[in-house]
């Protein structure tokens, strides 16, 4: 079957067309769009986390989650953490202890409500986070070089509308509640 597009023939000869490779040339412009965005989003994501995992020995989610701390430097409450990393509370709990144990975080009694736990970066676990942010930004960077400026913020523009178009999807309606 023949596209039209130079870079699925180069990925099809390099055995990496992946996700893409469901898509057929009569399918809706739309649905071709799914696949790349999807097959890039895993594609740099599984680079960032080999990185991470042979660079400092991190895995994607304990950065992640460092990130957030770093965010909010007075702390989070761990139902917070829980809701911006989009993960269970078991989880944000399982890495909190981890995390403590390697001397990363540090976990506090609320002042405010007793049942809740607030989570900081310790003084170590904010230089090392700012290390790994570092080098980050570099492989995002180096990542995304084949993308000039203009195109990387149409791109950023575009996905943003398609995000605000989403979130209306989102939404009940009358029918659905």
């Amino acid at each position: 079957m023949k596209h039209d597009d130079a870079s699925h023939e180069l990925l099809r000869d390099a055995d990496e067309l992946g996700l893409e490779g469901r898509a057929a040339s009569g399918d809706h412009a739309k649905l071709k769009l799914w696949l790349r965005m999807l097959s890039c989003a895993t594609q740099v994501e599984a680079e960032i986390r080999r990185r991470l995992r042979a660079r400092f020995d991190i895995t994607l989610a304990r950065f992640d989650y460092m990130a957030q701390l770093y965010r909010h430097r007075e702390g989070l409450k761990m139902r917070d953490l829980s809701r911006y990393l989009m993960v269970t509370g078991g989880n944000v709990t399982g890495l909190t202890d981890d995390l403590e144990n390697d001397g990363l975080v540090l976990r506090e009694g609320s002042p405010t409500d007793r049942r809740a736990w607030i989570v900081r970066l310790t003084p170590q676990g904010r230089r090392g986070f700012e290390a790994m942010a570092r080098e980050h930004e570099e492989w995002i960077l180096e990542l995304f070089a084949g993308l000039d400026d203009a195109v990387v913020k149409q791109l950023h523009d575009e996905l943003g509308k398609l995000r605000v178009q989403l979130m209306r999807n989102d939404r009940p309606t009358a029918q659905n509640r």
